[in-house]
């Protein structure tokens, strides 16, 4: 299982690649952007390391991790980041994203969210999970929007959104 290009009306889902470090740390800049993800911004340098780890795969031999950057078709500049981590054996994807400060509000992290949600219905996983912060009603909506559903469960303070066969969750296909 791998990543492959995912397209939409408006954007391309691209595997993540360590040269994609330079133009994403512009994307990722605004420190008011962390707010909700956590950390700070970091440097070219320190992106392209992270990019690097994140390429290699994942170090436990059951989970495996799908990165993707998104690049705005018109334009083709990056504007952020949508990711997967399958644990095949659990039937599990946990999904994140995060789009840069100039893009938010036009709907771009539902577009790019519901194309790896969509991807991930091919393969064999029955739940989708996202954690949420409990103050980030944007985030919220993108996660309903693939079809996850609100569960009373938080982990490091997140609330847990879910999707088939889990505790709380509703079925993939209702998105």
């Amino acid at each position: 299982m791998r990543p492959v290009v995912l397209a939409t009306d408006r954007l391309d889902l691209v595997p993540l690649h360590p040269s994609h470090a330079d133009e994403m740390a512009l994307v990722l800049a605004d420190p008011a952007l962390h707010a909700f993800i956590g950390g700070e911004p970091l440097s070219p340098d320190a992106l392209r390391a992270r990019y690097e780890r994140l390429a290699a795969g994942s170090p436990d031999p059951s989970a495996v991790w799908c990165n993707w950057v998104v690049r705005l078709r018109a334009g083709r500049e990056l504007i952020g980041t949508v990711q997967a981590t399958v644990t095949p054996a659990r039937g599990l994807a946990e999904l994140a994203w995060v789009v840069g400060s100039p893009w938010q509000g036009r709907g771009f992290a539902t577009e790019a969210a519901r194309a790896l949600a969509g991807w991930l219905r091919g393969l064999p996983v029955g739940r989708l999970v996202a954690h949420v912060h409990p103050e980030h009603a944007a985030s919220a909506a993108v996660a309903a929007a693939c079809g996850l559903r609100r569960t009373g469960h938080r982990q490091d303070g997140e609330v847990r959104w879910e999707s088939g066969g889990g505790p709380g969750g509703g079925t993939i296909g209702s998105a």
